[in-house]
């Protein structure tokens, strides 16, 4: 990495519709022109499409737009685009890894290190609300 570029951060969920989407939204707010941010999804599902409503409103609730957001599917240039590949959950970490060539897999990790971040898909409004909580204490950890 050069340091007159900024740091190239790629969160990665299933779908790109929910988590990833917040977790670069926060990234690139707190860390300004430090982080250069994006976000994409294994499944190319929801390619196109807005961030889940849940999480456009919980992200609200605390000062985040997501309306912008419209999601992308994961490609092999983004992996090798980004300095840091943070994946949600681990099964976004799986899936990762099998995408992965070597220079790629010394990128992956999970967003909050050792645990998951829930998908809160078909779950309650506070389920949504907990998540925007949990990527927020958790974006330090990736910040310059």
């Amino acid at each position: 990495m050069s340091a007159t570029r900024p740091r190239r951060l790629l969160t990665v969920c299933l779908g790109n519709h929910c988590r990833s989407p917040l977790a670069a939204l926060v990234l690139a707010e707190l860390g300004g022109a430090a982080v250069e941010v994006r976000s994409a999804g294994t499944r190319d599902k929801w390619t196109g499409h807005p961030a889940h409503e849940q999480m456009v409103t919980a992200a609200a609730a605390v000062g985040y737009d997501l309306t912008p957001h419209r999601g992308v599917h994961l490609t092999p240039a983004l992996l090798k685009w980004a300095d840091t590949v943070l994946a949600m959950d681990t099964g976004n970490l799986t899936d990762l890894h099998a995408l992965a060539d070597e220079a790629t897999v010394p990128k992956l990790g999970l967003y909050l290190g050792d645990r998951d971040v829930p998908d809160p898909w078909g779950k309650e409004p506070e389920a949504f609300a907990d998540v925007v909580r949990l990527i927020e204490g958790g974006a330090p950890r990736h910040l310059p």
